[in-house]
């Protein structure tokens, strides 16, 4: 089994994607991302490109049975092939990487609130056939919970589904009906729920560390960091 995720440093494009940008969908000159991702693969010793994904915020898991140059458009993907490497891009949201402990499934999903709050996370475990208990979670880079700002709305929907979410919210100080939301907590609620306790997370923040990663709601127009896991025969 083996795992990567990107960081800002060590690409080729310019200003505001400055320097290692992944996304081809944010303005970037197209050949330097091309140049961005063909590093990405080899730094990383992938056996392949990976299967990339056009994200929507959705919920739409896409099992992958073989790599397609095609790009379809989902928010997580799952498979049990062999070199077979599954990416999600982020910007602040949460990039979730998902195996068993046998090493024969994998799954990447690109977790921001809407797609928590709408369920992506259990769409993600419904495609593996075997005992939830088995599997094993990485939380990457996100933006942390002093600087992910939401509305009253946001924290309404998510403790009308469980009442322990109230617990991943913090009001702000000067702001009314605004609070701050600690997405991997929000996530590892959803996934212990699931039956899945072996969960590691980063803890490190995308919206703090400006050096080290890309911050949609930082910089508006930025780039993309990529979370990618694929099993080895």
């Amino acid at each position: 089994m083996r795992a990567v995720y990107s960081t800002r440093i060590g690409g080729v494009s310019s200003e505001p994607w400055l320097s290692f940008n992944l996304g081809n969908h944010v303005g970037d000159n197209e050949a330097d991302v091309a140049e961005n991702r063909r590093r990405f693969v080899a730094d990383a010793f992938m056996p392949s490109a990976p299967q990339w994904l056009t994200q929507v915020h959705g919920t739409r898991i896409l099992a992958v049975d073989s790599l397609s140059s095609d790009v379809p458009e989902a928010d997580g993907a799952i498979t049990t092939k062999q070199s077979t490497p599954l990416v999600i891009m982020t910007a602040d949201c949460l990039p979730i990487l998902l195996c068993n402990r046998q090493g024969t499934w994998i799954s990447a999903v690109h977790a921001g609130w809407r797609g928590l709050a709408d369920g992506i996370v259990e769409n993600a475990v419904a495609g593996y056939r075997g005992n939830a208990c088995d599997l094993m979670a990485w939380l990457g880079p996100c933006i942390g919970p002093y600087a992910f700002e939401v509305g009253a709305e946001v924290r309404k929907k998510f403790v009308s589904q469980r009442e322990a979410s109230a617990a991943c919210f913090t009001a702000s100080k000067t702001q009314p009906n605004k609070f701050y939301a600690n997405l991997p907590l929000l996530a590892t609620q959803r996934l212990q729920s699931l039956g899945i306790v072996d969960i590691a997370d980063s803890g490190l923040c995308t919206y703090s560390q400006e050096s080290v990663f890309f911050s949609h709601r930082r910089d508006g127009n930025t780039g993309r960091m990529a979370a990618a896991i694929w099993m080895t025969n």
